[in-house]
């Protein structure tokens, strides 16, 4: 049976397909980098900006998965892509830490309406917010990332990261700053 006719007759058994992966088989290998490629890159470019750092990282990512499946435990579907976003998440933040300085980026406080309130997105396009983040200095960008995309708390940001809580909880809140003074700019210019 062809790879396709199994992952279209209807059966989404990914541990079968697994298995396959874990024998060797090149097909269902290739399967694997085609059928979480997107995904996983969509979250390393979250945190990452350069896009050849960004294929970097995905190829160690890569490596670390194919290297580490005898000790992935399938627990039913989804868990394979959950385990391999966490593991790409780690590569990705181990490349953060060794390439970016959450110190030496600072923004004068009068440049920044530096409020508590959460950003207002309305009218905004998925796209477009998406873009105002990448434009967020890494260490803001990064943070920003974990505390709102990936819930973690600023002590858990602060242990992944190598930094102080402070540190973290200061990021945060001038990433916000930057976002909504840039959406108040976007707004401005294209007003709806």
């Amino acid at each position: 049976m062809s790879l396709f006719t199994f992952w279209n007759k209807g059966t989404t058994d990914e541990e079968q397909m697994l298995k396959k992966v874990r024998d060797g088989d090149k097909a269902a290998i290739e399967w694997l980098y085609r059928h979480h490629v997107r995904y996983l890159t969509a979250l390393c470019s979250r945190y990452i900006t350069n896009d050849e750092d960004i294929r970097d990282v995905l190829q160690d990512t890569f490596i670390k998965i194919y290297n580490s499946l005898d000790s992935f435990t399938f627990r039913g579907k989804g868990s394979l892509k959950a385990w391999m976003a966490r593991i790409t998440l780690n590569e990705t933040l181990s490349f953060i830490r060794k390439n970016t300085h959450f110190d030496t980026v600072d923004i004068d406080n009068h440049d920044v309406d530096t409020t508590e309130e959460d950003v207002e997105t309305d009218g905004i396009t998925d796209e477009m917010l998406h873009q105002f983040i990448q434009e967020l200095p890494d260490g803001y960008r990064t943070v920003f990332n974990l505390y709102v995309i990936e819930e973690k708390s600023h002590k858990e940001i602060a242990q992944t990261l190598g930094i102080k809580v402070n540190t973290s909880a200061s990021q945060l809140h001038k990433a916000k700053a930057m976002l909504a003074k840039r959406i108040k700019q976007y707004r401005t210019t294209n007003p709806t």
